[in-house]
């Protein structure tokens, strides 16, 4: 319990990506800090039940693809399978470890922390309840970074056959059937993820195309590749009713055509979107600004009631991304420590979708470039071109590279394949110092890697392709 009669610098709601990166920076810059979590374990949704765990159990996959295609690489396996106790064991030690993680960093910056739900008691001051009891915590600065939740369709709600991230991460054994309504990056993870543990998978998605956020050539080879890969999946495509089953869930859908089908599955997966975590924080005493449940701010984070922060998930017009969080997070501090800081650039947050292929992409696509009614340059480059895919047995996929025409400056990164969501950073960077093709063209990438291809991608932009 924090020291009630302390004021502290800078108070922070939640310790996801966002809010244990703003405290470990404020303690760094000798603010006296406090983070609020509700939670029992440090972390937020990110690593508690989100991209970490989630991560960990792609992992699994690609090792199970790795033994599937043993021979290929001379390694006889002999029998193999799953141990799902183990999947889940591993995946609770991955987060358990990061969790403590969090709280050594605290400890060591000197972070104070209080368990509790935090609400807004006016200016500089914070009530936090827990388990019945109430208390206060007084602050000149406050940093509201409380995350979201996945949303649900309407009329249902999350048990042991409707599944939102959470519920998903710890069921007792791997479904035969799954149906994941949504084909963003978190649908299509757990598609890409359940199918390769051996559930039969059906993705359905409203848009006319999955991971609707991506170029539309990355859009079309993801899905060529998902359904090669056996993934049954409908774009396009209406969910009329989710009804539980004394077998499962059965889910009533309309295609394009218009014809109604029914799916039997043992479980349903819903993973449409996410709502900031908000409610019941007493911010209509406030002058801060909200739509539709998220909070506005101003390029430093600054929300309409002085001296009060958002950051993550909570904020109007921000990607919901971890790293988008953690920046934001570093940015309001900074500001609140008086340090010269950047606004992030929205147009230049990477992204970045773990499923097999693999993901990744920064910048325009170049449908948002044609809108914007600019001209450019495209250049392509596949992996069956580059010597390291080959030697790794992954040459799904291409890089694509979007120019300016008149300066050469890149507009947009966008890739499918192997490890791409790691090639991703020099992609970033290029992107964050808004260098040009030539400057990719004269950088000299070491051969034989996979980012080789970055270096092929570029010179295709000018037809100046040495391996294709």
């Amino acid at each position: 319990m924090a020291d009630q009669n302390k004021v502290y610098d800078v108070a922070i709601v939640g310790s996801g990506p966002g809010g244990y990166w703003a405290a470990v920076r404020a303690a760094e810059y000798g603010l006296s800090t406090v983070v609020i979590e509700k939670d029992e374990k440090l972390g937020g949704t990110c690593l508690l039940v989100g991209c970490i765990p989630t991560k960990a159990f792609l992992q699994n996959a690609d090792v199970l693809d790795t033994l599937r295609n043993a021979a290929e690489f001379g390694v006889k396996t002999g029998d193999f399978s799953l141990q799902w106790d183990q999947v889940l064991n591993r995946k609770n030690k991955i987060v358990a470890k990061h969790s403590k993680g969090i709280e050594f960093l605290f400890r060591k910056n000197k972070v104070e922390t209080v368990r509790g739900y935090a609400r807004w008691a006016g200016p500089g001051v914070l009530e936090v309840e827990n388990g019945g009891k109430k208390s206060q915590v007084k602050a000149k600065n406050i940093i509201f970074a409380t995350g979201s939740s996945a949303r649900m369709l309407p009329g249902l709600q999350a048990d042991d056959r409707i599944l939102t991230n959470v519920e998903i991460l710890d069921l007792p054994a791997v479904p035969k059937r799954i149906v994941v309504i949504g084909a963003g990056a978190v649908g299509i993870e757990f598609a890409s993820a359940f199918k390769r543990f051996g559930s039969e998978v059906t993705v359905l998605e409203m848009l006319p195309r999955v991971v609707p956020i991506e170029d539309d050539d990355i859009a079309k080879e993801l899905e060529k590749a998902l359904r090669k890969q056996k993934i049954d999946i409908h774009t396009s495509t209406k969910v009329d009713k989710v009804e539980k089953t004394a077998q499962g869930v059965n889910v009533t859908f309309t295609p394009p055509d218009g014809k109604a089908q029914v799916l039997q599955a043992d479980k349903v997966l819903v993973a449409v979107g996410r709502k900031p975590m908000t409610e019941g924080m007493n911010l209509e005493k406030t002058k801060i600004q909200l739509d539709r449940g998220f909070i506005k701010t101003d390029g430093f984070m600054r929300t309409a009631e002085p001296n009060v922060y958002a950051i993550g998930d909570i904020v109007a017009g921000s990607p919901q991304l971890a790293h988008v969080a953690s920046m934001e997070g570093l940015i309001a501090v900074g500001h609140i420590a008086g340090k010269k800081v950047q606004p992030i650039e929205l147009g230049k947050v990477p992204n970045a979708t773990y499923c097999e292929p693999q993901v990744a992409s920064v910048g325009l696509t170049e449908r948002a470039a044609k809108e914007k009614g600019l001209r450019y340059k495209v250049g392509k480059f596949p992996f069956v071109g580059n010597s390291k895919a080959t030697i790794l047995g992954n040459h799904e996929g291409f890089i694509k590279m979007i120019a300016d025409e008149k300066d050469g400056t890149v507009l947009g990164i966008h890739m499918i394949g192997p490890l791409v969501t790691e090639l991703l950073s020099e992609a970033a960077l290029g992107l964050s110092l808004n260098i040009a093709v030539e400057e990719f063209m004269e950088t000299i990438h070491a051969h034989p890697t996979l980012y080789e291809a970055m270096l092929d991608a570029a010179n295709s932009v000018y037809g100046l392709t040495i391996n294709m």
